[in-house]
Formats: structure tokens, sequence, C-alpha cells
């Protein structure tokens, strides 16, 4: 059994300042989130990271960065390296987003480095992938999810593909308010876990999480991870508000808040 995975992506907001109310409120009181049966990530702006790695110390909850470099150091003017990111005190991170695909231009090849970088490091990499919409009303999601899995974890092992996580992202879902529905993630999912299967072995592919990420909101989580191969989800938006997120996280184990 896979243990469902919900991962907050909180992208270019909160102060430091916010980001600890963020987490007090989350784990504050009766009305904490309750962590049984799920594993939880928040991934804040860098300049919030210790802060929320501080915030959570001891309560299971993972930190992940939003992006690195897949050097260790160098003239990377704006750049994150892995050990930076450690000694911040994240246990992830996000690679392959599509926003830092479409708007910061990596590759297939970017991720794969960025990936062996993150592993390296002791970091868990959550590997983003996802087809547009052109690409899915063109009938190309099956080709572009298995050309971004596979050179995305070009050379990895199966072993360590068995731990990280990939975050099925459809493009067309992401910050528009549309959302697949659970027969397309379904059907998505399915394809990413065969094309691990094939590349990786069935054993990998079996312990290897996947995650949904595309406009995931309290009212229609539950149906998604409901899904054979969806072991839960990678929110934007509704992961910025502190009830939000909890709601998220109690219908991605499956339960009621």
């Amino acid at each position: 059994m896979r243990t469902p995975l919900l991962a907050a992506n909180w992208k270019m907001y909160k102060t430091v300042g916010e980001a600890e109310a963020f987490v007090s409120a989350l784990l504050g009181g009766t009305e904490g989130v309750d962590l049984a049966g799920a594993e939880i990530v928040i991934a804040p702006p860098f300049t919030a990271l210790p802060a929320v790695a501080t915030g959570v110390r001891g309560t299971g909850i993972g930190v992940a960065g939003q992006d690195l470099h897949w050097e260790a150091e160098g003239a990377f003017t704006g750049a994150i390296s892995a050990g930076m990111l450690v000694e911040a005190g994240a246990t992830h991170v996000i690679v392959g987003h599509s926003e830092r695909r479409r708007l910061f231009g990596d590759t297939d090849d970017a991720v794969n480095r960025k990936t062996k970088a993150a592993l390296a490091a002791g970091l868990i990499p959550i590997v983003c992938v996802g087809e547009t919409l052109e690409e899915r009303d063109g009938g190309e999601m099956p080709a572009v999810l298995t050309r971004q899995v596979r050179g995305g974890l070009n050379g990895l092992s199966a072993e360590q593909v068995g731990t990280l996580v990939v975050a099925y992202e459809p493009v067309w879902a992401i910050g528009t308010g549309r959302t697949a529905s659970a027969a397309q993630a379904g059907e998505a999912h399915a394809h990413i876990r065969s094309t691990l299967s094939d590349a990786f072995g069935a054993d990998a592919a079996d312990s290897c999480r996947i995650l949904y990420g595309g406009s995931v909101k309290p009212g229609n989580v539950k149906e998604l991870v409901a899904q054979a191969d969806v072991d839960g989800a990678l929110v934007g938006g509704a992961s910025l508000d502190p009830n939000s997120f909890h709601q998220i996280v109690a219908g991605g184990r499956g339960t009621e808040l």
C-alpha cells in the first residue's frame, strides 16, 4: 500500500510571517491537522523555507524547495543548490513544475539533472510531468507523458525511482479552475505507472507515488484520490489557506473532517 501524499505548493506567495502564521493555524489546538494515514509536504518560497522547517519540526510534515540547480555551487545568479535546501531544512524538492518548464525553459534534460542532484543530496524529488491543452486535444497525452517520464528519470536505478514521487499536472488545469475528471486523471496516472514499469520494473512502479496536480480543491480531492493509481495531490492555490488545505488532507486520505 502506498501512503497518500498531500503536498502544498505555495509558489510565489507568503512572507516569512505569513508562512509562520499558516503553520501555526494548521497545527494549532484541537483543530490541528491529523497526520494519521497521510504524508504532508509544504513547499514555501525559498525565503520562508527555514521558518516552515522550524515550525513543523517533530510533526512528521515534510518541507520542499520549489526548484533547485543541478550544480553544487557556481556562478548561477538566483539559483539554489540541493545542499542549500538541505541546510535550510528541506526534505523534498519539486522538479520540472509546468511553470518552470513553460516560463523558465526547463527541459527534460534539465529535469533529469535536477532530479539526480536532489537524490544525491538525500532529497526526495517530486518530478512533475503533464501535457498542454493542445497536446491533449491532439491525442498526444500518452506520448508526452512517456517522453517526460523517461527523459526526466533517465539513468536512475529502479531503487531510486521507487523512492521518488511523480506528479501529473495537466497544464491546461493549473490555475485555470479546470480540473481533469477523475477518469481522465486515472487514465493518465495508469499510463505513467505503466511507463515506469516498462522502464524500471514492476516493483519500482508499484512503490513510486504518483500525485495529481491541477486545480485540486476540498470538493474534488476525494474523488481524484479514489482512482487506483492516484496517490495524493500536489495542491497550488487551495493550499494557501490552512483550513482549505486541512480539508484537502482529510479528503486525500479518504476521511471527513
